[in-house]
């Protein structure tokens, strides 16, 4: 890995260490990064730490290896807002659009970006322990030993005792019932006191309107938590994708409508198409030459 790369990745590792506001914390949020790794790293200490391990910091910290340049669509502006309704005023609000929009780039940039807040990425694997093993590692909290009860204890003090936090459970979607019911807990101990923001496709908002109709255990009570109605963002429209392309090297008009007709509004499909002219664009190129 070359040295403007490492120089990179650590001024990102610095300020996800600030914030956090430790080092220890910091190394408590990572998956196999240790408090004196992160230390050797930001004194400059860098003879001993293997490339792979750079990677895996990379990774963790979210920092971006590839030249794909951001843009604040209207979703990301519109999610942006609704994070710091939530945040300020201690707000329960879920968020649902389709796959490929661009929501969670929009919720972890806010994470990264903001103090006391904190974003876990569900998955379907997901059990009890596992679901507050993940919350704790987000706040930088040691979970080692600790049984499911002392781990819920654990997260609600933190969250309490601080001002004006966050708490954003993406692809919510994916969490079985066991552990969705977390949420009326989550919510009865710290309302008023923390802002949660659910984010989903929406198969969410289906689910619970079956659950509803077949009075599923705890679907009441979860739906009555969350307002009784999911906020849906609106996709992305062809100003953004156009936007997208813009920053991204691909500036013909013909090109963007391509691929604004033949992505669907999904931002992944967008990215590969935008790949594929800039890539027979350099093809041509050498074949020119």
């Amino acid at each position: 890995m070359e040295t403007t790369e490492k120089r990179n990745i650590t001024e990102s590792l610095l300020a996800y260490c600030e914030r956090f506001g430790s080092q220890n914390k910091a190394a408590n949020s990572m998956k196999g990064v240790s408090s004196a790794t992160i230390s050797q790293i930001l004194n400059g200490n860098w003879d001993l730490i293997t490339d792979d391990m750079w990677r895996n910091i990379a990774s963790q910290i979210d920092f971006n290896r590839k030249k794909w340049a951001a843009v604040g669509t209207s979703l990301y502006k519109k999610v942006t807002a609704i994070l710091d309704d939530a945040r300020i005023n201690s707000l329960v609000m879920p968020i649902i659009d389709d796959a490929g929009t661009g929501k969670t780039f929009a919720l972890k940039r806010y994470a990264m970006e903001n103090k006391r807040v904190y974003h876990l990425s569900c998955s379907e694997f997901w059990n009890k322990r596992a679901f507050l093993a993940e919350l704790l590692a987000s706040m930088g909290r040691n979970y080692a030993g600790g049984n499911i009860l002392e781990m819920m204890n654990e997260a609600v003090r933190v969250l309490k005792k601080q001002d004006s936090p966050l708490l954003i459970i993406d692809e919510a979607d994916k969490l079985s019932d066991a552990v969705l019911y977390f949420f009326i807990t989550l919510y009865n101990q710290l309302e008023d006191e923390c802002g949660i923001v659910i984010c989903a496709t929406g198969y969410f908002e289906k689910r619970m309107s079956r659950g509803l109709r077949l009075k599923k255990k705890g679907y009441e009570e979860i739906w009555s938590r969350l307002g009784r109605k999911c906020i849906y963002l609106g996709g992305v429209n062809a100003n953004d994708i156009a936007a997208i392309c813009e920053a991204n090297g691909v500036t013909s008009a013909k090109d963007i409508d391509y691929v604004i007709s033949e992505s669907e509004g999904d931002l992944r499909r967008v990215k590969r198409l935008t790949h594929a002219i800039l890539k027979k664009r350099s093809l041509k190129a050498v074949e020119a030459n």
